[in-house]
């Protein structure tokens, strides 16, 4: 072969070389500048370009659906690393208030977890058992409980301790790119949209006028109990919690009716995640009380100072009072702790001051409660709705003021707000006779993108002109809140010397003001009628 030939073939080599080369690298850049796209579109692209190139080789996503797939399996690999090194720290904690944040974290990375695999799991587009509202919801829960750990250590002082968990993984941010790709496909038509002939249905239409008058005229007697609790020991168990444990236990998930008789309970209790379907019925909310007394100040976090905790899915309770009593010089305290989604409380009371009902997250209804307290005594991040509620502001101590609701809204796709229909707002008989020596507020927000909203309420002249207060006497949130007021009514509903603030409406339409009914807000009308509790949808 002469030298000519040999070039020729070594030149015909590198051309065919050339060209196998050549198509792979093109199809990795262009798969690359996929997936850049993409992530341009979310609120943290850094960690989302990141995640997505490294650990996992994903193919580029054809449509959003995808693309909120990969980012929900992306969070829950980030999360179980999370939760692997809090759990590994353990042994480390050398203190009460080390261990009390660290346990809050590790169940809080837990449920974090189970909501994103049930995020995953209820979007496979084979079996696909949710809708992109119920991801909403529960991407918005995993969010607000990273949230809740980083609180847990800010109040106990150890930020050294937990902030590595809590901030060093990127679960936040791969969250808040979920809810943010996932908010763009929720069906508004399904998530708020409530027909004008519900607006004034009170149960559904489907139940006959003997089966409403068993579900809500029926004493706990006259309704079958799976399990009996009473102090006098005539019952299955003497504590609420045995009787939980019990149904915990239990192999098919359907109701299962605890009755807790007459009584004084001096426990708390916890709901587990898994132990669902469960409905507590007391003898009546003065009669049937759960009580305890732990705080931020004996050393727990605002979470675990719950008397009770509520996890499990589709909770009810019924006559009861949650008690805490703490008192006012304790600091936060909290009666009962909600994070059960797609829960009720009907006829209970909610007692104490600072911090009394944390709605954390989720989807909760109250109906026909009482609730009491002095500062920031209904607050979380629940898509929650009370309705025709008694709100009963406490005498505070001295040189304090009284705030309602605290609201958690951390994230502007977040699907959570705090919302007050048909309801009252009084002094307690302890604040009455010195109503005038304290200035009482609708709400202050504690979070970024705080929301809540008042519908046709009637506000005693408990209220300060202004109504609203700012958080620690600063601007912030101001412009990124919503606070709105819709037809309220009584001596302190004028909004003429209302705050200015951008964030602030005085609500005129009831487009707007129906966003926020248990139709839309929690998307009643899929789930309240299977509760047998009255509700209105609309306005």
């Amino acid at each position: 072969m002469t030298l000519k030939n040999i070039i020729l073939v070594v030149v015909i080599c590198l051309v065919q070389i050339f060209c196998l080369i050549i198509p792979t690298v093109l199809s990795t850049s262009d798969q690359n500048s996929s997936l850049t796209q993409w992530c341009d579109e979310t609120p943290h692209p850094g960690p989302c370009k990141y995640f997505m190139s490294h650990g996992h080789r994903f193919e580029p996503p054809k449509q959003r659906s995808d693309f909120r797939k990969i980012l929900v399996e992306i969070a829950i690999d980030r999360a179980l690393e999370a939760r692997r090194h809090a759990f590994q720290l353990g042994p480390n904690c050398e203190s009460k208030p080390q261990k009390s944040a660290w346990a809050d974290c590790l169940k809080l990375y837990d449920d974090t977890i189970f909501q994103l695999n049930r995020t995953l799991e209820g979007l496979n587009t084979k079996k696909r058992s949710c809708t992109d509202f119920d991801a909403q919801t529960w991407l918005s829960t995993a969010l607000t409980n990273i949230d809740t750990c980083r609180a847990g250590s800010l109040e106990l002082n150890v930020t050294d301790f937990i902030m590595p968990i809590a901030s060093s993984y990127n679960v936040t941010e791969l969250i808040s790119n979920g809810l943010a790709i996932n908010a763009g496909l929720v069906d508004n038509k399904e998530a708020h949209q409530v027909n004008d002939d519900d607006h004034d249905q009170e149960f559904p239409s489907w139940l006959s006028e003997t089966e409403r008058r068993r579900l809500l005229k029926a004493s706990p007697s006259a309704i079958k109990a799976n399990l009996v609790v009473a102090k006098d020991g005539s019952g299955h168990y003497r504590t609420v919690q045995g009787a939980l444990n019990a149904a915990a236990r239990r192999r098919v998930g359907t109701r299962f009716v605890i009755h807790v008789k007459t009584g004084i309970y001096r426990e708390n209790i916890e709901v587990g995640i898994s132990n669902n379907n469960i409905m507590l019925m007391g003898d009546g909310l003065r009669k049937t009380i759960i009580t305890s007394s732990r705080s931020v100040n004996a050393g727990y976090t605002t979470y675990s100072s719950a008397t009770a905790g509520i996890d499990g899915l589709r909770f009810i309770a019924r006559g009861i009072t949650f008690q805490n009593t703490a008192g006012p010089q304790k600091g936060q305290a909290v009666a009962l702790r909600s994070a059960s989604d797609l829960s009720v409380f009907y006829r209970c009371s909610f007692m104490g001051y600072q911090d009394t009902l944390m709605v954390h997250s989720q989807r909760q209804f109250y109906k026909e409660c009482y609730i009491y307290g002095t500062i920031d005594f209904i607050f979380g991040n629940a898509a929650v709705v009370f309705q025709n509620c008694i709100i009963y502001v406490r005498r505070p101590l001295k040189g304090q003021v009284n705030v309602i609701t605290a609201q958690g809204r951390n994230d502007p796709y977040q699907s959570t707000a705090i919302s007050i229909h048909n309801s009252q707002v009084r002094a307690a008989p302890d604040l009455l006779p010195v109503v005038r020596a304290f200035k009482t507020f609708l709400g202050r927000p504690w979070k970024q993108y705080s929301r809540t909203i008042f519908l046709k309420c009637f506000l005693d002249n408990v209220i300060s002109p202004a109504g609203w207060l700012e958080w620690n006497r600063s601007p912030f949130a101001l412009k990124t809140l919503y606070y709105g007021e819709f037809k309220n009514f009584g001596p302190a509903s004028s909004t003429r010397h209302r705050v200015r603030w951008p964030g602030f409406h005085v609500i005129t339409s009831t487009k707007v003001a129906s966003q926020f009914t248990a139709g839309s807000l929690i998307s009643g009308r899929s789930w309240l009628p299977s509760t047998g509790v009255p509700f209105t949808l609309g306005l």
